[in-house]
This record gives C-alpha cells, sequence and structure tokens, in this order.
C-alpha cells in the first residue's frame, strides 16, 4: 500500500488529539475509556503500517518513508500496543489515565519522526520528543518517593546526554556545512567531524543504555509501574538503534567501517557489565534491567560489524526482543499483583500455581538466554554470525561466554519457580487484558522461533541500502 510518508504521523497525532477529548469530555465514572480509545487507535495504526510500503520523502528530503522506517515502525507500533494492553485495568493508572496514554502517544510520535529522519536536527528534535514524556512518565506515581528519584536521575542524566549530543552535532555541522545525513556522508574526513560524531555517540548511547551510560536504567525499572517498564525497555531502544543507523551508517558513507572497533569496545563492556551487575539482583525488575544493558551489549556486536548483513540482524534481534523482554516484565508484573512484590522469590512454586503463566516465563528466559529454539536464538546466532562474517571472533567469543554468564540469572528464577515450594496453593490471578499481552508476546518468541525467514528476510532488505 502506498500512502503519503507522513500518514503514520499524522495518525498518530489525530489519535492524541482523539484521547485527549475523550478524556475532557468523556464519561467521568469511567476512565479506562482514554486507555482503550488509546490501545484501539495503535492497533489500527499498527495495522496500517504492516501493510505499507516505502513512499519516498517529504519536508524537502528530511523526512523518508524507506524500508528501514517502515521497518521500525512496525516494531514500535507492536511494542506500544503490546503495552497499553497490558496497562488496561491496572490501578496504577486509574486517576490520571488520559494523562498517562496521552504521554506514550507523544513518546510514540517522537519515535516515528526519529525513525525517518534524514537530517540531524529533525533526528535531534524527535529524539527529545521522545524522551521528554518517558521522564515524566517514570516518576508518574508520584507518591512514592523512590519514582520520583528515579524519574529526577533519569531527567537529569538524560539531560546531560542531549546536551552533549547537541555539542557534537554542532561540530559535525562546522565540519561539513550541513544538517543532511546526505551531505554529510560525502563530506572530507576531518578530525573536527570525528570529535562531533563521538560526542554525538555518547547521547544515542545514553538512550540504548550502554555502558557505561546505563546508570539510569536499575532505578528507573524498579520504580517506575511494571506495563510502562516492559515498553521503555524496548521501544526507546529500537529508536537509538535506528539513529546509529541513520548517523554512522547511512550518515557516515564509505566510512562506515571506521566505527566498527568503536563500537565493539562499546560492546564488550556493555555485554560485561551487564552481565556481572545481573548476577547478585534478588529484585526481578533490577535482574531484568541488568539483563537489558547486556542484550544491548549483543546487538552493538552487530553494529561491530558495520556490514548490511549485521545491521539486519539488529534489526531482526529487535524484533525478538520486544517479545521475549516485554513478556518477561509483564509476568513479572501479573506475579507482582498477586504476590505485592517484585522479589524473585515471589516465583516460588509459580509451577504449581500457574503453569501456564510458569512456563511463559520460562520461555521468555530461555529466548533471552539464547536457548534453542525460540526467537532469541536465533537472534544472538545470526548477529555473532554477522560479527564472525567480518573476522571479529574475538568478540564473537566474549559474547558467546557471557551468554552463559547470564544463564544462571535466567535459570535462578526457573529454579524458583519449578523446584521450590510456596506456601500458598491458589492459582496467580492474570487480568484479561494483561493475559492477552502475555499470549502474544509468547505467540512471538515461538513463531520467530520456529519460522524466523520471513522476518530475517525483510530486514535484509530494508538493511541493504545502508550501504
Amino acid at each position: 500500500m502506498s500512502a503519503s510518508p507522513l500518514i503514520l504521523e499524522l495518525g498518530t497525532g489525530a489519535l492524541m488529539l482523539l484521547v485527549f477529548l475523550v478524556g475532557l469530555f468523556g464519561p467521568t465514572r469511567d476512565r479506562r475509556l482514554a486507555g482503550v480509545v488509546a490501545t484501539a487507535g495503535v492497533f489500527v495504526l499498527g495495522a496500517l503500517a504492516m501493510v505499507l510500503a516505502p513512499s519516498g520523502a517529504a519536508l524537502n528530503g528530511m523526512f523518508v518513508q524507506d524500508g528501514l522506517a517502515v521497518f521500525i515502525k512496525r516494531v514500535f507500533f507492536t511494542a506500544t500496543f503490546i503495552g497499553l494492553l497490558a496497562s488496561l485495568g491496572s490501578p496504577q493508572f486509574a486517576r490520571r489515565n488520559t494523562e498517562y496514554h496521552l504521554l506514550i502517544l507523544t513518546s510514540l510520535l517522537g519515535m516515528l519522526t526519529l525513525a525517518s529522519s534524514r537530517d540531524v536536527i529533525v533526528l535531534f528534535l524527535a529524539f527529545e520528543v521522545m524522551s521528554i514524556p518517558l521522564y515524566v512518565l517514570a516518576g508518574f506515581a508520584k507518591r512514592a518517593p523512590e519514582a520520583l528519584e528515579a524519574s529526577l536521575k533519569f531527567f537529569l542524566v538524560g539531560s546531560v546526554s542531549s546536551a552533549v549530543m547537541l555539542y557534537g552535532l554542532s561540530f559535525v555541522y562546522g565540519a561539513t556545512g550541513s544538517t543532511r545525513l546526505a551531505v554529510i556522508a560525502k563530506a572530507p574526513a576531518d578530525p573536527w567531524l570525528t570529535l562531533g560524531l563521538l560526542a554525538a555517540l555518547t547521547g544515542v548511547a545514553f538512550k540504548i543504555a550502554a555502558f557505561p551510560f546505563h546508570m539510569w536504567v536499575p532505578d528507573t525499572y524498579e520504580a517506575a509501574s511494571t506495563p510502562f517498564v516492559a515498553w521503555l525497555s524496548v521501544a526507546p531502544k529500537a529508536a537509538g538503534f535506528v539513529a546509529l543507523f541513520r548517523i554512522y551508517f547511512e550518515g557516515a558513507g564509505d566510512r562506515a567501517g571506521v566505527w566498527g572497533p568503536a563500537a565493539a569496545a562499546l560492546a564488550t563492556a556493555t555485554m560485561l557489565a551487564g552481565n556481572l551487575m545481573a548476577l547478585p539482583q534478588k529484585n526481578a525488575k533490577r535482574l531484568l534491567a541488568y539483563s537489558g544493558v547486556a542484550q544491548i551489549g549483543y546487538m552493538l556486536v552487530g553494529i561491530a560489524a558495520a556490514s548490511a548483513s549485521g545491521t539486519a540482524m539488529v534489526l531482526f534481534y529487535l524484533v525478538a526482543y520486544v517479545f521475549g523482554n516485554m513478556g518477561a516484565f509483564l509476568v513479572v508484573e501479573a506475579v507482582a499483583r498477586s504476590e505485592k512484590s517484585e522479589s524473585t522469590t515471589a516465583f516460588r512454586g509459580l509451577a504449581q500455581r500457574s503453569p501456564l503463566l510458569a512456563l511463559a516465563m520460562l520461555l521468555f528466559l530461555l529466548s533471552l538466554g539464547g536457548i534453542p529454539f525460540v526467537a532469541g536464538f536465533w537472534a544472538k546466532l545470526y548477529v555473532f554470525w554477522a560479527a564472525a562474517e567480518r573476522g571479529l571472533y574475538w568478540l564473537v567469543l566474549v559474547g558467546a561466554i557471557l551468554t552463559v554468564v547470564a544463564l544462571f540469572y535466567y535459570l535462578v528464577i526457573a529454579k524458583s519457580m519449578y523446584i521450590e515450594t510456596s506456601a500458598r496453593t491458589d492459582a496467580v490471578k492474570v487480568a484479561p487484558a494483561l493475559a492477552v499481552s502475555l499470549a502474544l508476546c509468547v505467540l512471538g518468541i515461538i513463531v520467530l522461533g520456529v519460522y524466523p525467514k520471513p522476518v530475517v528476510m525483510a530486514a535484509l532488505r530494508v538493511a541493504a541500502p545502508l550501504f
């Protein structure tokens, strides 16, 4: 289906207006209506994105609806739909339902714009439109002191990283005389250009939570509401990786391979730090937070390959990560609602009490750990394969060893579910909307685990033009 390059962005803007009007004039007795409208609207826009074809450029070439943009926008809508569906009926959003969904949609609009940006000014502004609502959402439970502290830390570190990124992009403009990625790609090598791109990399590394720019992650994930954290852990990260593709591959032209060693060093540090810091965690959300840092490290292995294959495999990894990581967080939410605890000990005896919920969590953990034959296995295998094709055998070895390390803390939760016993014997009650979200995540990792070829081939098609 061919349409205006701005159709998804305009549709999201219209949905935001509709949600605002529903919240303003809708029935006060049912505050969930705004959430239902937002979730249904995202589903419709996501369905549109699934049939949308690349449709060229807009805004004098600063905005493009190419294959990469369409692919990643499908990921954004999928993650947002699952996250919004899981939050329906949650008591955490009952009083300010409209505000919550408007902030989510605003951030989504920033992500959609970022994915299509071919100008560093548009890209930076889209980053900020995406990020500012996240700072507010992190402290949405404003009566909880830990939520306010986490939100403030998130905001301060994010503001500094944005300032450094903007400062770096100013050097890029000074060295090339343009903010257009197409012009920057053809500019001759210049020390100021390199310095500017290194500074900009700091800002992007914060968005994807690469080490050592991950310091906001554990506190924010632990304090914020879990359905929001499930979405936060995947969608903004995907946007950050698209920014890497745009700036350091598309904007680097023939010099894209120059960034391979920097990405390899960042990948090694991120994998090592994330896995080691996850080992002693007793809170399930903090454990998954550090696990997420490690997962970013594995994706950076694909960036280090600096090739079409590596980029495509990162895109596939992002798709698998949406289902595996969001699913794990949503199981934590289901257990926490029942046990009033997010500790790993809250999972004791879950297999006896709720075998389907325990099986779902086991599948998510196996996917994150890269065990055959679920989605995460192919994601890691393909990323390592792309790195090996470029001769980065040492990086593949480091990644493989740390994948084994990660299995330890994933299996701690599995052991608690299947071997340890609980004093309670009643089943964990799962809200219908949350159950549907979990079912979608399970379906995603199983289908991608059994038959990953269509998504892999689609990722290869959209990554090839970057090189």
